[in-house]
């Protein structure tokens, strides 16, 4: 399959496996801590994550050696290890992403509904738990608000005026604005969100996996609101009143998800990323 790769379509393929690995040669992999790949084995209550994970790692050979950490990872370990989250701020090199839980968050939408015919409103539906303080604040300041139809979905004996019914993804299309928050590391929905005609509304991101969010421009592939979610409704406006804006908005939000829609580069990708990560930890792989 690599070999199959042009000198012109390497550079790119590389380009994105340096923002996932960023590993530096002679990191240190500790032997006593680490899986062999011959020793890898289906044994894991998250098994999306260990057979996304597998397909990739029965290309090289069983000596191989590698951490992994599955689900939801918002800290950096302190050793080169394969993860599906990681913080975007600071030194989190030895986070070293792979499309992992790919069914779950790798979800894409034909949407044949233009902007310009939803409706005016910022739609959201979500679970909303004790440890999601900014989810609860976006619910506790808008819950109400003209501009908003948005709501929990989960009944675990909190703030039982939020709750609402789920909403499939078709009524969510409806709406030019759809709410893109966090959650435990990234926000689920923004991926295809991103692939629709309607808006991802979110803060800045503080956390990124495969879809390279760090990478992400605000008010350029999403509308951007502060962290206290305090210009909510000067942003709704705005865009109502420059459909242009928005629509270079999803033009640009389209561009970022054609990245991904390509399953053979994707692999290729992928390959490359834990190649890199056997040279940089010095294994002859």
């Amino acid at each position: 399959m690599l070999n199959e790769v042009s000198d012109d379509d390497l550079a790119y393929l590389l380009k994105r496996v340096n923002y996932y690995n960023k590993l530096l040669p002679g990191a240190q992999l500790n032997k006593d801590r680490s899986t062999r790949i011959g020793d890898f084995r289906y044994r894991h209550k998250l098994k999306t994550y260990f057979f996304d994970l597998f397909r990739y790692l029965r290309c090289f050979p069983d000596h191989c050696r590698f951490q992994y950490l599955f689900g939801d990872v918002t800290k950096v370990p302190s050793e080169p290890t394969f993860v599906k989250s990681r913080p975007i701020n600071g030194d989190n090199g030895n986070s070293v992403l792979l499309k992992l839980n790919e069914v779950r968050h790798f979800n894409f939408v034909k949407d044949r509904r233009p902007f310009n015919e939803k409706e005016n409103i910022l739609f959201g539906r979500a679970k909303v738990f004790t440890a999601q303080k900014n989810r609860e604040l976006f619910l506790k300041k808008y819950f109400a608000h003209p501009l908003c139809d948005i709501g929990k979905i989960n009944d675990d004996g909190r703030n039982a005026q939020w709750l609402v019914s789920k909403a499939s993804i078709r009524r969510h299309l409806k709406h030019k604005f759809i709410l893109c928050l966090e959650g435990n590391d990234v926000a689920t929905n923004l991926k295809w969100v991103m692939s629709s005609n309607s808006l991802a509304v979110m803060p800045t991101p503080k956390y990124e996996t495969w879809f390279m969010e760090g990478s992400l421009i605000p008010d350029y592939h999403y509308v951007a609101i502060a962290d206290d979610y305090s210009d909510l409704e000067d942003k709704l406006t705005h865009y109502i009143r420059h459909p242009d804006q928005a629509l270079r908005i999803i033009e640009n939000a389209h561009r970022h998800v054609e990245q991904f829609l390509d399953r053979q580069q994707e692999k290729k990708i992928a390959i490359l990323t834990i190649q890199q990560y056997f040279e940089r930890t010095m294994q002859s792989c």
